[in-house]
């Protein structure tokens, strides 16, 4: 992971000494100092968490409640949708 130019902020917390030591060791097995190693992976832990909480579940109940609406509404594809259908076929070959 590269870091940003600039870096004005801090985040401070205190650890067991066995915690230290078990992130500083696997941040010498990847080649990374200590707090490469902690910036690297709380940032994918966040994105991690991020990305997850942009995800919709839903339950079986849901989405054969959600299909069943989409097939319930008689629409008729637009001269735009067909015109994109057409493209998207032609772009697969």
């Amino acid at each position: 992971m590269s870091t940003e130019a600039g870096n004005d902020a801090r985040l401070n917390f205190r650890l067991s000494g066995n915690v230290k030591a078990l992130i500083a060791e696997a941040a010498s097995t990847v080649g990374q100092s200590l707090t490469e190693f902690a910036v690297a992976s709380l940032v994918r832990s966040a994105r991690e968490v991020i990305q997850e909480d942009l995800q919709t579940r839903l339950t079986n109940r849901d989405r054969t409640r959600f299909i069943s609406l989409l097939d319930a509404v008689d629409a008729r594809p637009n001269k735009a949708l067909k015109t994109a259908a057409r493209r998207y076929k032609r772009r697969l070959g």
